[in-house]
């Protein structure tokens, strides 16, 4: 049997009033892109984050490199070899590419941090990655694809040997996805250990040797990823067979709901025209840059636009703000749902009532509690959110449920048109399912569904209809029916200097 350079067993781990994990198995080989799998609240994050020395297990054995380890720290997992890159990145952007690779065990020099000996070992990295990056560049200038490359590069030089990603690729773009495979592959060759944690499942098939599958904080199984269907990883991981991943209803076409006419707003904004009807889904395609977020916060009011309007079932308005739109009946769910979305030090309850106290407060702006009680009950029980009760933190939530409650809090307006940016970035598959669902629910009930997605088989298994932009504009847009990968990409890549 190949040597193990992890080894995790029966390992458990508690909260209060919930078994995160329940004696779970785990193991890494030298030289291999492991992926853990498993719906949000699985036990995926906690297990690493135990691995790495976050969390303190409540009972089980670990090993690393063969070492048998008792109480993992931080410190300790770095000095063992074992790095991991969060989902959320933990870049300091004031500070250049090096001084963040380097941070915490900066290179002195007679007293005085040696940038300049910081940079040639930051160069020396980033060439053997083929990372092409000047170490003196400042980390908030940089896209989020560049700074995921830093925070890897960061990772090597502590001399790990052990690389957890948690969903790397969430963020980038399929030209940087590429690229970040580059890398891993590199990795792998090099010999480094790599945990690889991902709910876009199409992306195993390129870099992944073994498979792990958590369910509900249990361990499932591990094999080979080429001796297991896909249908075979995802029924694991849900427990069930999902048998549509992109549900669809058939809707009739009603009146027009939503005009826009030549919105402008910046320089991502430009002249952008569109119609939305009563029972159908408009998806916006585009790359990384496309201006597909712009439009929709100029749209909800959450960026001033130059010119244009937005015309709501024939009425013109006038939006300026956020609170504009909402009163107006147009709602958005935004990208970052953490920052945009919601607020994670408040409760559940809370988060759902806040943006609807205008129809929860009394004549004097007392909030009535019955009325509010049976809001959040409502919300909670027809999307399924699953948590120990509605006076939890909402930051404490897995990101499918985060995103639900997001939804959420709009469900109990008479909201008329609802934009969701991203809505399933980072939720596991049966999630995804329910968030589709949700929209479907949308469509049937005549409101106007407009989202954006960067993923190309979720714009076409959802959308009726499919716009797509590139730089700023409108490029093209294509039914349901007659939409294919090639075409959107062409109209995706339609830059005006190639026009």
């Amino acid at each position: 049997m190949e040597e193990y350079i992890v080894e995790l067993k029966n390992i458990t781990k508690a909260f209060p009033g919930v078994l995160a994990l329940d004696k779970v198995q785990f193991n890494l080989k030298s030289g291999e892109v492991m992926a853990l799998l498993g719906e949000n609240g699985a036990g995926k994050s906690t297990l690493m984050k135990i691995l790495s020395g976050v969390y303190s297990r409540d009972a089980g054995e670990m090993k690393i490199f063969g070492r048998e380890v008792g109480e993992m720290t931080p410190r300790l997992a770095q000095e063992m070899g074992v790095a991991i890159i969060h989902q959320e990145l933990n870049m300091c952007r004031h500070l250049t590419v090096a001084q963040n690779m380097y941070l915490g065990r900066e290179i002195m020099r007679a007293g005085q941090v040696n940038n300049r000996t910081m940079n040639e070992g930051a160069r020396e990295i980033l060439g053997e990655l083929n990372i092409d990056l000047d170490p003196e560049t400042v980390v908030g200038d940089l896209p989020v694809s560049k700074q995921q490359m830093v925070e890897i590069a960061k990772a090597l030089s502590t001399n790990a040997k052990i690389l957890i990603m948690d969903e790397p690729t969430s963020a980038l773009t399929a030209k940087e996805i590429d690229d970040l495979f580059a890398i891993i592959r590199k990795l792998r060759e090099d010999g480094k250990g790599i945990v690889y944690i991902s709910h876009r499942l199409e992306e195993l098939q390129h870099i992944v040797d073994r498979v792990t599958i958590m369910r509900d904080g249990k361990y499932i199984l591990t094999g080979d990823f080429r001796d297991l269907t896909m249908e075979e990883i995802i029924a694991g991981m849900v427990g069930r067979e999902i048998k549509e991943k992109f549900p669809r209803v058939s809707c009739k076409k009603g009146e027009k709901i939503l005009e826009v006419r030549h919105l402008n707003a910046g320089r991502m904004v430009r002249d952008i025209s569109f119609e939305l009807y009563e029972g159908e889904i408009v998806g916006f395609a585009g790359l990384m840059g496309a201006g597909r977020t712009e439009t929709t916060r100029a749209i909800f009011g959450a960026d001033p636009k130059d010119s244009g309007e937005i015309v709501l079932e024939g009425k013109t308005l006038k939006i300026s703000c956020p609170e504009d739109a909402i009163k107006a009946g147009i709602v958005l769910a935004p990208e970052d749902r953490k920052k945009d979305g919601l607020c994670t030090k408040l409760s559940v309850r809370d988060n759902i009532a806040l943006p609807n106290l205008d129809i929860l407060c009394d004549r004097l702006g007392v909030v009535n509690r019955n009325r509010e009680k049976e809001m959040v009950s409502r919300t909670v029980r027809d999307l399924m959110i699953r948590l120990p009760g509605d006076q939890v933190d909402a930051g404490t939530l897995s990101g499918g449920n985060q995103q639900k409650v997001v939804v959420g809090k709009w469900l109990a307006r008479n909201s008329r048109v609802v934009i969701f940016d991203e809505p399933t970035r980072g939720i596991d598959v049966a999630a995804k399912v329910e968030i589709y669902h949700l929209m479907n629910q949308l469509k049937a009930r005549g409101i106007g569904v407009m989202f954006v997605s960067s993923e190309m088989p979720e714009i076409m298994g959802i959308s009726d209809r499919i716009i797509v932009m590139c730089d700023g504009r409108i490029t093209g847009e294509l039914c349901r029916e007659d939409a294919t990968q090639d075409q959107i990409l062409t109209y995706a890549t339609r830059f005006e200097k190639k026009v």
